[in-house]
């Protein structure tokens, strides 16, 4: 497979040691030029298409490095008749002169046109990735998704960086999922591809945007039906790896003149497994650690709405999202304990097989004002979530000879960890016409509760006992008041602005209720204010050619699940902690995009965080075997990125799409003692696919994705991982049932 790969992203174009050249120029039937028309060269003897370009703004055209020989060029335009044209080449360069175009008006009673979209647009303000309707997406997921998207990578631990910056927020229709770690996870997990319709990644949001996250926004886009009637989709899907997962979807809505209303169900289940290899060395003392676990699942997810169109120019609508899963997990724990002399030599082996139960319920209501009227809009939302979730784990903890055969100790623990989040948001957009160009200004208000409780027990023999020092509840209470204003405008013919400030005032609090009096801890406030500019220029020379310079400064907020202080034990050598005087992380974000005959789109970027938020590995004060995991910031982070999206129609039944990301990232701090972060990686990644139209009606699609090795949060370098996919679909019943085959490594 390792020679496979390469093979598989590797493509050449073969240079034939012809010097000759065809030129010419299109011409509409009023004389003025036809530009962008699709002009294709063909063989003449077998039809062959050779090549495809498109005229320039002039209408001017040319293919070079031909053979001599006989061809004939195809040129097609909307609203033009097809023209073929008859070439022959003999020892000297062919210059066609002006070509005239006729008008091909008729008149029809229906016309239905249609059209596929590319697999990823390219916009001003953000790049979307369609999955609708790719085959390779069939049985797939939302985070399994996101590894093949343009610029994302998602490492070895479900960690999700874009353009190589951490700190992404995560959205879904629009929405924030206040949601994190293993939870994060969870949810994307039980989202299947067949539920979506795009993911939007906004890499440098403006001031419209909240300013949370790093990285920018990923926005995960669910499919809507708007055909007027009454429709309908059921789709499923079963996979076969190591473990079986199935999924059924059903949706349906019903549309009139007046009224919209529209509802869908989801359910799916399986068993996933994922295993880590650690390797620690600390205090003299070498671990070797395996940890495999298995996640059985079960899910369900529905949404109901409706909208009510009160007039041409206003609209009310209503949204009810809902999900709730169900989690069993084994894990099987192996760390070999040995002297860092000789690491080699085992002193004991302790065995850690948790058992863990976990209960996901989420439900979010939304309701929404639309005014529209020529260049004026108001958007007025009101939102409240709340996701709980319930936790069990059972820890024994069993200390081995290194042969296995005897019994050292028994440690027995269990906890539980319920958390329960309740979000309330209302916000409001206006847009209009002013100053030459368009104004907009909002304001949002959003409130972010969250109970998190931690109950530890030990099992000294068969009955639980309540562990006082080690339980504990924390609560997050977190405000943000937001405004903003932006300005849009034409400069010149050929250049663009956008000028937007973001203003940001955050109140929040955690307070640390301890079990036991002497561990109780102050409560921690937190007030400030942020102003977040952004700007973007784009200049067009001719529509060929596109450059856009943006500029944003962004914030990344700890959350709950980094700001408890208390432990979390993984094994009873493995504890996490969080760290409730973490600073905000703070990014100046600078992007510069090209696009080419609007297909071909490469950017760089620069961006510099200050107070990184990464975790940090140390050992335990009361064990010097056992480490933890804690929350620190680092100074600072540079990223230095590349992407290029690149589509090519290498004959009229292979189109084929490259994906290029690369970065460099520098990671410093210093926490005195010699306590030194200076770590510098290169990171890259490639994702490729190719759809083949097939005969008798069959189309095929291969995709893969290669992830170079690379560094996450500031200290953790990851190894590379990749993925190859082959897909195969055909449609019956007059293309009202798609069935799809897919095959995934």
């Amino acid at each position: 497979m390792k020679y496979i790969l390469p093979l598989f992203f590797l493509f050449s174009f073969i240079q034939s040691n012809a010097q000759f050249t065809i030129t010419g120029k299109l011409l509409a039937p009023d004389n003025t030029a036809v530009a962008f028309a699709n002009v294709l060269l063909h063989n003449a003897a077998d039809s062959a298409m050779i090549k495809v370009e498109m005229s320039d703004v002039n209408g001017a055209f040319q293919f070079r490095n031909l053979d001599a020989k006989s061809y004939f060029i195809a040129v097609s335009y909307i609203g033009l008749k097809d023209k073929n044209i008859p070439v022959e080449i003999t020892n000297a360069d062919v210059a066609l002169g002006d070509i005239s175009m006729q008008d091909n008006s008729v008149e029809l009673e229906t016309a239905t046109v249609t059209s596929k979209r590319a697999l990823v647009e390219v916009k001003p303000d953000k790049t979307s990735f369609n999955v609708e309707g790719t085959i390779n997406s069939a049985g797939d997921n939302a985070l399994g998704l996101l590894k093949k998207a343009p610029g994302v990578v998602v490492d070895n631990n479900d960690n999700i960086t874009v353009l190589g910056r951490t700190g992404v927020q995560i959205y879904v229709d629009g929405k924030q999922l206040p949601l994190g770690g293993d939870e994060l996870t969870a949810y994307l997990e039980n989202l299947t591809a067949e539920q979506i319709n795009r993911i939007d990644i906004i890499s440098n949001p403006g001031a419209k945007y909240d300013a949370e996250g790093n990285a920018g926004i990923i926005d995960i886009r669910l499919k809507k039906d708007k055909n007027t009637g009454t429709n309908g989709t059921v789709s499923g899907s079963i996979s076969k790896g190591r473990f079986f997962t199935e999924n059924l979807n059903i949706s349906g809505n019903h549309r009139t003149k007046k009224f919209n209303v529209y509802a869908g169900a989801g359910g799916n289940m399986g068993t996933r497994f994922h295993e880590m290899h650690f390797t620690s060395t600390q205090n003299g003392i070498a671990m070797q650690e395996i940890n495999y676990t298995e996640n059985s699942y079960k899910g369900l997810n529905f949404k109901f709405g409706a909208d009510y169109f009160i007039n041409k120019n206003n609209t009310i609508g209503f949204l009810i999202n809902g999900a709730g899963f169900d989690r069993e997990s084994r894990g099987d724990n192996n760390i070999d304990i040995a002297s860092a002399v000789n690491p080699t030599q085992i002193d004991s082996i302790l065995i850690a097989n948790n058992l863990g139960e976990r209960e996901n319920r989420n439900n979010t209501y939304n309701l929404n004002y639309v005014f529209n009227k020529k260049n004026t809009s108001l958007n007025i939302d009101l939102d409240y979530g709340q996701y709980n979730n319930v936790g069990h784990t059972f820890q024994p903890n069993t200390y081995y000879s290194p042969d296995r055969m005897n019994i050292f100790s028994v440690v027995n623990t269990e906890y539980d960890t319920p958390v329960d989040i309740k979000i309330y948001t209302a916000k409001a957009d206006y847009e209009m016409e002013a100053l030459g160009g368009t104004i907009g200004v909002g304001t949002k208000f959003s409130n972010v509760v969250t109970d998190n409780t931690f109950l530890f027990y030990d099992i000294p023999n068969e009955d639980p006992v309540l562990d006082d020092s080690r339980s504990n509840q924390f609560v997050y209470d977190e405000k943000v008041y937001a405004a903003y204003i932006n300005y849009a405008r034409s400069l010149t013919r050929t250049l663009k602005m956008s000028a937007g400030l973001r203003a940001e005032q955050t109140d929040s609090r955690g307070d640390l209720t301890a079990f036991l009096p002497e561990l109780q801890e102050e409560p921690i406030d937190l007030n400030y204010l942020d102003w977040f500019p952004s700007i973007r220029f784009t200049y067009s020379k001719n529509p060929m050619h596109t450059i856009a310079l943006n500029y944003g400064r962004r914030i990344n907020r700890p959350d709950y699940n980094v700001l408890n202080p208390f432990k979390e034990q993984l094994s009873e050598l493995s504890f996490s902690r969080g760290n409730a005087f973490l600073n905000p992380e703070k990014v100046n974000n600078v992007e510069l995009g090209y696009t080419f005959a609007f297909r071909y789109n490469f950017k760089i970027s620069y961006s510099q965080t200050l107070d990184q938020i990464t975790r940090l590995i140390g050992p335990d004060d009361s064990d010097p075997r056992a480490s933890f995991i804690s929350w620190d910031n680092l100074a600072t982070q540079d990223v230095y990125a590349a992407n290029a999206s690149l589509p090519f129609a290498f004959k009229p039944w292979w189109n084929a799409f490259f994906n290029i990301s690369g970065s460099f990232i520098n990671n410093q701090a210093d926490y005195g003692e010699g306590a030194v972060v200076d770590v510098q990686a290169w990171s890259y990644s490639i994702f490729s696919q190719h759809t083949f139209t097939l005969p008798k009606g069959f189309t095929g699609e291969v995709s893969g994705y290669y992830s170079g090795p690379g560094v996450w949060g500031g200290v953790f370098l990851y190894e590379p991982n990749w993925s190859l996919n082959l897909g195969l679909q055909k449609k019956f019943f007059d293309k009202r049932m798609n069935v799809k085959l897919s095959a995934n490594d």
